[in-house]
């Protein structure tokens, strides 16, 4: 009879993952069919940088959209960054609607180890030795090779470099990616467009506290003050209720954490948590509803913090039962959502990649302060390079490694790049806010979160965003000798 069981376990098991599976390939397809996409797999070496691993392959996935497109027309590149191509390809709509005007085709190339572009496979993140040719150098690689195809391709014409008009965009580390595109290979594209980009984001030029003094100015500007100090009331409150067992289950059972708190450690999981969503709600601070990392509401830190304030708490328990409301804002605001995921034992794939270039050569120093909002922390290299070797098993560490290939100091030596940024964006804070050269400018976006600018028109759009967009074309058109 338990064997029956099982295997009927077992049977259901496979159906529910096969019915997932269907899901997800459906929405692909309808994604790929309402943008005119066709999904293609581009066979790069796993290792640009050396001889003898160079006839070692494995498939980039990139998306190409000829639907605006007309010979010899523009070709608009964006370049993935840390997560699954199609995401960003609906979240970067600005593309789709200056298409048009230039005649572009369009295409998405996903950075490796992301989405679908694992060089192992299912066994991609088994080990640090599987990990290693996860590098911001390699995947500059990828993306010159592939454009190079693109060029090949779609210019058949054309019999000189100069004469490609190829642009790349790219958001956040992507926007980084664009930038240094441009600086690495400048016959490889005419122009980069870098919205969001923290080039100088790197130990030694940023100082670690001023990214969550930005997410705090964020919750104080569309919060209200009380939402900033009830937060940071919330910390203490916490700690201390977590350190008996049934403090440590009426928070389980109150924010309805899939896995209840047991240890120190799942505790200091859920601060970890706790942090990251404040740093998506500020992140996601949009002026209209958006599903970027999770559905949310038009101003959700607004919204959060109206509820996090609405009402007033007499003990610890109803303020936790306070922060159980706010926060489905964020976790559960579709209503979907049965459980709050927090200290899974087993993160996302995206995640791990993104963890283990920031542990390598993406090294983004933060720390807090009694200024900000979040938990008094230094940043200590020393103990964050423990907690690297423990988490990748990496045994060294090039936190300068884009610095010394891409010094952003001497960017007055190049030529063709737009950095765009909203000033309530955290990552505004090191990022080239001020113009270099003649070529290598800079336009700031008042009032406006993460990288909007690349996002599709909005009736809600302010008069800053409008005219952000407006430069952007400009710009391109001056680089496509069209003006």
């Amino acid at each position: 009879m338990m064997r029956l069981f099982n295997c009927f376990f077992k049977f259901h098991k496979f159906v529910v993952l096969a019915l997932v599976l269907f899901i997800l390939l459906k929405e692909a397809q309808l994604f790929e069919q309402k943008h005119s996409f066709e999904t293609r797999y581009a066979e790069v070496p796993i290792d640009h940088l050396s001889f003898s691993d160079q006839l070692v392959t494995f498939k980039i996935r990139y998306l190409v959209s000829a639907k605006y497109h007309v010979k010899d027309g523009p070709i608009f590149v964006y370049l993935g960054h840390e997560g699954d191509i199609t995401m960003y390809a609906e979240n970067t709509g600005f593309l789709f609607d200056i298409a048009p005007t230039f005649n572009a085709l369009l295409a998405f190339i996903e950075h490796r180890y992301y989405g679908q572009s694992l060089p192992f496979g299912n066994r991609t993140f088994a080990s640090a030795e599987n990990m290693k040719y996860l590098t911001t150098a390699q995947a500059l690689e990828d993306f010159a090779m592939i454009i190079d195809g693109l060029k090949k391709e779609f210019f058949e014409s054309v019999t000189t470099a100069e004469s490609y008009p190829i642009i790349a965009f790219g958001a956040s580390y992507g926007g980084m990616l664009s930038a240094w595109l441009r600086m690495k290979y400048p016959f490889s594209i005419i122009g980069a467009i870098s919205s969001s980009a923290p080039l100088l984001y790197l130990p030694g030029i940023a100082n670690c506290e001023v990214f969550y003094e930005i997410v705090t100015n964020v919750f104080e500007k569309f919060g209200r003050e009380q939402c900033v100090k009830t937060i940071k009331l919330g910390w203490d409150v916490i700690i201390n209720l977590t350190k008996t067992k049934l403090g440590m289950d009426f928070i389980s059972s109150t924010w309805k954490l899939c896995r209840r708190i047991r240890s120190t450690e799942d505790v200091e999981k859920l601060l970890e948590w706790l942090t990251s969503v404040y740093v998506k709600l500020a992140l996601s601070n949009y002026h209209y509803p958006t599903d970027l990392y999770t559905p949310l509401p038009a101003y959700p830190v607004k919204v959060f913090c109206d509820k996090l304030t609405s009402s007033f708490f007499n003990d610890t328990k109803g303020l936790i039962e306070q922060f159980s409301q706010a926060l489905e804002i964020y976790t559960n605001y579709s209503g979907k959502s049965v459980c709050n995921n927090v200290n899974s034992s087993v993160e996302d794939f995206n995640e791990v990649a993104f963890g283990y270039q920031q542990c390598t050569d993406l090294v983004m120093p933060k720390c807090s302060t009694e200024i900000d909002m979040f938990i008094t922390k230094p940043w200590d290299y020393d103990q964050f390079s423990m907690e690297c070797m423990k988490k990748y098993g990496v045994k060294n560490f090039f936190p300068l490694s884009p610095l010394k290939a891409f010094d952003a100091k001497s960017l007055k030596y190049y030529s063709n790049i737009l950095f765009t940024n909203g000033n309530m964006d955290p990552y505004s804070c090191c990022s080239i806010s001020s113009n270099i050269s003649s070529t290598i400018s800079a336009y700031n976006i008042i009032d406006a979160p993460h990288h909007v600018d690349l996002r599709t028109a909005d009736v809600a759009d302010n008069n800053y965003i409008i005219s952000t967009r407006r430069q952007i074309v400009e710009t391109i058109k001056q680089w496509l000798n069209m003006i």
